[in-house]
């Protein structure tokens, strides 16, 4: 069983965090690292039923409740059994939680590449998300998060595998 979970209290409020929230995967994403990251995108705005996700990594959202939690359900890869999403939580009139959840079994080759590849990955990508949301937030903030070489090498083989696939798929229409 894997639990990975990413959080940060921000100095803002619940309401102000929760906008962020509710800009997920639009055209104007305040929450996830877009310049860094492969974006996170649906067939539909995001709502119980949404199905896309980043890159490789497939899912549709099973639970939202704007400006407060997201969830969704994995399909891709198929080692991947669980869920993961977005929490807001006030801690004060001004200061508030975000927290990322990972909840997932793994199986076959994903039980390897979990602890290898994918967790790296992971949280590197949620840290920045982080950094997203407070530098959006509490102005002058520095970002915390620093990617050491492993994650600087794997972002590479991942990213150089995407852009393949994306040109196989571009040659074959």
């Amino acid at each position: 069983m894997v639990r990975n979970v990413h959080s940060r209290v921000i100095a803002a409020d619940a309401g102000s965090v929760g906008l962020l929230l509710d800009t997920l995967a639009t055209d104007d994403d305040q929450l996830w690292p877009v310049d860094r990251w492969p974006a996170m995108r649906f067939d539909r705005p995001l709502d119980v039923g949404a199905d896309g996700g980043h890159g490789r990594i497939r899912y549709t959202c099973v639970k939202y409740v704007p400006g407060q939690e997201v969830r969704f359900r994995f399909h891709s890869p198929r080692g991947f059994d669980g869920t993961h999403g977005f929490i807001v939580e006030a801690v004060d009139a001004t200061h508030t939680r975000l927290a990322h959840e990972l909840i997932m079994t793994t199986h076959g080759w994903d039980r390897l590449a979990w602890p290898l590849v994918w967790r790296w990955l992971h949280d590197a990508l949620l840290e920045d998300s982080l950094d997203l949301a407070e530098t959006a937030l509490v102005p002058g903030t520095p970002p915390r998060s620093h990617h050491s070489a492993y994650v600087r090498y794997l972002r590479g083989r991942v990213h150089s595998h995407e852009v393949r696939k994306e040109q196989a798929h571009a040659e074959t229409r």
